[in-house]
């Protein structure tokens, strides 16, 4: 028997604008970080549902952590996860429910002034709930009616383009295929993805020049590696298990440089709970040079490094690969012009301006580059939340392209994604832009003709709904609301939306900022265990490598009203289409789902019999496997990327927003950031000593972030407290959700449409709230 509790939901909202401040750590993990998981594990799941399962996550017959998407070893401990998993599993697996008693005492109004860390501790949803138009509380529905509500509103609906469906990183492969299937057989590319907010950059600029989206190098690249750059990414809070993968490359002999207009306590010392010296030694120290870099300086960064690279060659120095370039490349010549044709005086005092570094600093840097046979950069959201995100990892490209560091052992592209399964996701359909040959495939597969014009991606999607378009969104799992930037602008268009579902496994703000109905649809979780007439089903995920393994859930669900995301899809899709010609009830059988996955998408030949191998299967990569580049070219393509950098007018600074320590995407697991030296508090904006005594910022003080926009329409985030930090000059840092208020929804990224929440441009007015 499942002995379930539930929170104190008179709890009140804790004060998050008056922490303790220290300084920031200098090292990450050891002793702390197991003391901080055995806590949050013990206060969610406690010892009976925490430990099994502990000690199935990241295991080979276990189930994959619901956290972020860094690949697991071949050989793996008994505890393969961090702490930041451990408070993933624990808030998963957690003892604490919420039900239909819940929500006939609470008001949606009341909960919507509640803040989503309180929301989150509530506990598991445990029974579908519906808020009928007018009604001021969610009340219970069954299954049946629900799913029937959701065909029916669709039926209506005028055109098939008046239908959203979002999807979170957090959906298996087996769901995120059926999930688009039903999509288009309705009629709608509209598939928008947490990928859109996140590494669409990437994928941009990675398929332009590389000819493929995913990044090219495995886990035994990286401990390859001679030389390691890591760009705009916080591993130790983000991806803490890259630590383990960073620290062997060490041992091995790499050299690692850090980018980061921050530093961050993970790159500075490891502290590795699984040797002795990570727990009472001094730990690893990672990083040989910090570059600390402007916010949004890294294009003028890797300019500067080819340039310098480009004018050693012309001196007849053997630092390029010329049979790479002249056997593999495409644009070398154009590239190499355009980057050397501006005068050297106006280059470096540009790129010291948009960068804040000197040049010696990028020449140190250079050497290490030009000393170094294997490379890796790495990178995360520092570089793909800009206007110029796309060139910038095309500049990365360039970068790599000069000393053929692609598609060799040692030596790629890596962008670290960080949602479980987003990038499996992606590769199963969730794309509001698919393929002509994937369309072909899917259309021949279950004989219908689907969709083949684009629909709307996360930003186009909101526009949408704020022009009355949208009737119905349906979210597979996420917070939605939280996760999107301009939230007053977003509220805002939800509702306008006639029906919203957001299926889930707990309580978050996207629940009670609704349109005129809504529905939660409370989901297994990746660490439930899901039968089906007696027998166990798993699932698979891709990792941020492109590794393809089964998630087997191993924990009783805490209610028998928890569905299993496949099968809302296909109970939705056989009330919408029948059984013919999709046969909709058949894919209760998980295998079935499999077959036809690898019916339609390359790579997936004989897909049940390799996910059952253990450690499951890599999927193909042409670039990597034979330096072989499926672009327009046929060729890696050099690109010319041009000069830009954020400008920022006097008396402004360019705000980034990032994680906290104690937080996963939108989930906040407390409201602490060890390694930044805050405790028990999240509204606070860190601002560099000189910067904050020239625009008079006393440490301490309280201050409203006014963002700058060229709309005219005011942005407000009230009452931050200020802490004076180590930030690089002219760069400031607050944590998301809270400043997602200040994100634009018009500003995005050229060509991926990715909202630029890392170059936001801030006032600071005395905050008048107390």
């Amino acid at each position: 028997m499942v002995v379930v509790t539930h929170q104190d939901s008179e709890t009140p909202d804790p004060v998050q604008d008056d922490p303790e401040v220290g300084p920031p750590a200098r090292s990450a993990v050891g002793v702390p970080a197991v003391l901080n998981s055995v806590r949050h594990v013990g206060d969610q799941a406690g010892v009976r549902r925490g430990l099994p399962a502990m000690l199935a996550v990241n295991q080979k017959r276990g189930f994959d952590c619901p956290g972020c998407a860094w690949p697991d070893p071949d050989k793996r401990h008994k505890a393969e996860f961090c702490e930041n998993g451990a408070k993933a599993v624990a808030e998963e697996a957690t003892r604490h429910t919420v039900g239909a008693d819940f929500f006939a005492r609470h008001p949606v109004a009341t909960l919507a002034e509640r803040s989503g860390y309180w929301l989150g501790r509530r506990g598991r949803l445990t029974e579908p709930m519906y808020l009928p138009e007018g009604g001021t509380h969610y009340e219970p529905i069954t299954w049946d009616a629900a799913l029937d509500m959701i065909a029916e509103e669709l039926r209506s609906l005028d055109s098939p383009d008046g239908a959203v469906f979002y999807t979170s990183g957090r959906t298996g492969n087996e769901a995120a295929f059926a999930y688009q299937l039903l999509a288009r057989r309705l009629g709608t590319n509209n598939l928008p993805d947490c990928s859109n907010m996140c590494h669409e950059s990437s994928g941009s600029a990675l398929t332009e020049t590389l000819g493929v989206g995913k990044g090219s190098v495995s886990l035994e690249d990286v401990h390859q590696a001679d030389l390691l750059i890591v760009a705009g990414q916080n591993p130790g809070t983000n991806h803490p298990r890259m630590l383990s993968a960073l620290e062997k490359a060490k041992r091995a002999g790499a050299r690692i440089v850090t980018v980061n207009p921050l530093p961050e306590a993970g790159m500075i010392t490891f502290r590795n709970p699984q040797h002795a010296r990570g727990l009472v030694g001094r730990g690893t120290e990672l990083t040989d040079l910090f570059l600390q870099i402007k916010v949004g300086g890294d294009l003028a960064l890797f300019s500067a490094v080819d340039r310098l690279l480009l004018e050693a060659d012309r001196r007849g120095e053997d630092v390029l690969d010329r049979e790479f370039v002249e056997t593999f490349t495409h644009g070398f010549e154009e590239f190499s012009q355009a980057l050397l044709s501006e005068p050297e005086t106006e280059f470096w005092e540009r790129t010291e301006r948009d960068t804040g570094l000197s040049r010696a600093q990028v020449e140190e840097l250079v050497a290490m580059v030009t000393s170094s046979e294997r490379i890796v950069v790495c990178w995360a959201m520092g570089l793909t939340q800009h206007r110029h995100s796309v060139p910038t990892i095309r500049e990365v490209v360039n970068f790599l392209l000069l000393r053929g560091n692609v598609g060799r052992p040692g030596a790629g592209v890596c962008p670290v994604r960080g949602h479980s399964n987003v990038q499996g996701d992606r590769t199963m359909g969730i794309f509001e832009r698919p393929s002509e040959a994937f369309l072909d495939a899917l259309g021949a597969e279950f004989g219908f003709e689907p969709p083949r014009e684009h629909g709307h991606d996360t930003v186009e999607a909101i526009r949408a709904m704020s022009r009355g378009e949208v009737g119905v969104f349906f979210a597979m799992g996420g917070n939605f609301v939280s996760a999107s930037p301009d939230t007053e602008v977003t509220e805002e268009a939800m509702r306008r939306v006639g029906l919203t579902v957001h299926v889930s496994t707990k309580l978050n703000r996207s629940h009670v900022i609704t349109g005129a109905r809504a529905l939660i649809l409370p989901a297994l979780a990746r660490s439930d265990r899901d039968l089906y007439e007696g027998r166990p089903r798993w699932v698979t995920v891709e990792d941020s490598m492109g590794e393809v393994h089964a998630s087997h859930g191993v924990l009783p669900p805490l209610s028998e009203h928890m569905w299993s995301e496949v099968d809302i899809v296909r109970g939705l899709g056989r009330r919408l289409f029948g059984n013919s010609p999709i046969d909709w009830d058949g894919m209760a059988d998980y295998d079935r789902v499999r077959d036809h996955v690898a019916a339609v998408i390359p790579g997936f030949e004989d897909f049940n019999a390799k996910a059952r191998r253990p450690g499951g299967f890599t999927l193909p990569h042409a670039p990597r496997d034979d330096r072989r580049f499926p672009t327009a070219t046929g060729l890696a393509n050099f690109t010319v990327n041009g000069t830009y950098a954020p400008r920022v007018p006097e008396g402004r600074l360019l705000l980034q927003t990032l994680r906290s320590h104690d937080q996963y995407n939108t989930t906040i697991y407390g409201l602490d950031d060890r390694y930044r030296g805050i405790k028990d508090g999240r509204r606070v904006v860190l601002v560099n000593p000189e910067d904050a005594a020239e625009l008079g910022l006393v440490d301490g003080a309280y201050t409203d972030l006014v963002g700058e926009w060229s709309d005219g329409r005011e942005r407000r985030a009230p009452r931050f407290r200020v802490v004076h930090y180590p930030t690089a000059r002219g760069s400031a840092a607050a944590y998301y959700p809270e400043t997602n208020v200040l994100v634009p929804l018009d500003s995005t990224a050229e060509v991926s449409n990715t909202p630029t929440s890392k170059s936001v441009v801030v006032r600071f007015e005395p905050s008048t709230e107390g």
